[in-house]
């Protein structure tokens, strides 16, 4: 009996998986802690024999060569991906054993990539799981505007057809188990559920329901924004990734944490937003830990920039940077642990913003106040409804536009409060004053704020 193992990476909405029989395993677009893999091959009490890699990713940098050598396993990575490291490359068709009775086949699925490649797991003969990788996934696909811009409409005409190729070979009751679409900006749009088979998106996925010129019209038209260190992901994956290093960084006193302001490096808080407004230490930036942390972070820091972690406890600390050596920030140049008021030279005094919600927002507006409306949301929830008069400034741009930003008090709201703590703390840290609205945007109506829909908008994402 064959068994699949999900192995979730939350903050980059991807998935991996572990899959075998009795002692041996396969492992599927793993992540780059590789730690969890092992623990979870060894919770089974099997054997890696293969680490099979979908397409060289865009989003997340890869353990698959480490783990190979950790292991001993075949790496199986699709022929015409150009990279610089040994591996066995698979063409369209190869098929392996994986276990007694259980085999693994490649299935050629251009589109989020010119070299994706599905792997088919068939049990006694029959198929039963299609690990997708970024092209078919929970109703929806992977994007393709990836790779190159002027292959994007090719793309997206390919992952058409390998979508149909995948509805056509494959029954429907076939697990669809894709990498992408969990949260991932891997998804040319949103993606929904838990689970799916190849049956179920036969019926309600628009790759397999549309002819392909409106699917293709479509799909480009709902492009988003792509994360700017996504530029950065492919060529060190192509270029084999270095082993992790996820020992403690150095400790940063007061001194050094001011000497790296001073040298306009970043200095990250990665303390709860709530905990960051009461008082923080001038100057630095608010990603939360417990958000999208390595996702916005490495959105929007220079690439390559030094960054300086300070958090509540040695647990976030370490939770924080497995999240970011996934997208290839390395090593923190320091870090330091505790109370913020620790993090002052003598004669500092921590600096703080209020915090609000959209009902506050109204009386504010109400009353005459010197307000500056700021929405950091991305263009397709500005595409549903915003609030009439209010700014708008994506979070991954308001760096490089905060002098847009007209002068008065700045509230600053997202969709849910989490991206607005940063946007605050940006401008926070330019001496604005700010107001972070910690409130999901549904309540902006009700609160009494004029609402208003975009024209020929659909409802708000």
């Amino acid at each position: 009996m064959f068994f699949v193992d999900t192995l979730e990476t939350e903050g980059l909405g991807n998935r991996s998986y572990l899959a075998g029989g009795a002692s041996t395993a396969v492992v599927v677009d793993p992540p780059r802690d590789v730690e969890r893999v092992l623990a979870a091959a060894a919770g089974r009490g099997v054997r890696i024999g293969y680490v099979v890699e979908t397409h060289i990713h865009n989003d997340y940098v890869t353990g698959g060569l480490e783990l190979a050598r950790l292991t001993g396993a075949r790496y199986l990575v699709p022929a015409s991906a150009r990279v610089s490291f040994d591996r066995v490359p698979v063409e369209d068709g190869d098929s392996v054993s994986v276990d007694t009775g259980l085999s693994l086949r490649a299935l050629a699925t251009p589109g989020h990539t010119p070299h994706h490649t599905a792997y088919v797991l068939v049990e006694d003969g029959r198929e039963v799981a299609a690990f997708t990788g970024g092209s078919l996934l929970i109703g929806a696909v992977g994007r393709p505007d990836l790779v190159e811009p002027r292959l994007t409409e090719e793309l997206a005409r390919s992952q058409y057809a390998s979508v149909h190729r995948l509805a056509g070979e494959l029954h429907d009751e076939v697990r669809v188990l894709p990498t992408h679409g969990f949260g991932s900006f891997c998804s040319a749009s949103r993606a929904g559920g838990d689970a799916t088979t190849i049956g179920k998106e036969r019926a309600g996925n628009d790759a397999l329901t549309l002819d392909v010129d409106t699917f293709v019209a479509q799909t480009l038209a709902g492009l988003e924004d792509v994360p700017a260190y996504y530029a950065h992901m492919g060529p060190i994956n192509a270029n084999g990734p270095a082993p992790a290093d996820l020992t403690p960084p150095r400790t940063a006193d007061a001194e050094e944490i001011a000497q790296r302001l001073a040298a306009g490096e970043w200095v990250v808080d990665l303390r709860s937003r709530t905990a960051f407004s009461r008082g923080h230490v001038a100057g630095t930036f608010n990603f939360e830990a417990a958000g999208s942390l390595a996702t916005y972070l490495a959105w929007l820091i220079p690439w390559g920039k030094p960054v300086t972690l300070l958090a509540a406890s040695a647990e976030q600390l370490a939770g924080a940077q497995r999240e970011l050596v996934r997208v290839g920030i390395e090593r923190p140049a320091a870090a330091a642990t505790g109370e913020p008021s620790s993090w002052l030279r003598p004669g500092q005094e921590l600096r703080s913003f209020p915090r609000a919600d959209f009902a506050a927002l109204e009386q504010a507006l109400g009353r005459g106040d010197d307000v500056v409306v700021l929405d950091v949301r991305r263009d397709s929830e500005r595409a549903g409804e915003y609030v009439r008069g209010s700014v708008h400034i994506p979070l991954h741009e308001l760096r490089e536009r905060a002098a847009e930003v007209p002068a008065g008090v700045v509230w600053v709201h997202c969709a849910g409060g989490m991206r607005a703590a940063t946007a605050a703390s940006l401008l926070d840290a330019e001496g604005r004053d700010v107001v972070a609205v910690d409130d999901g945007f549904d309540a902006a109506r009700s609160a009494g704020l004029t609402v208003t829909a975009a024209a020929g908008s659909g409802p708000a994402a």
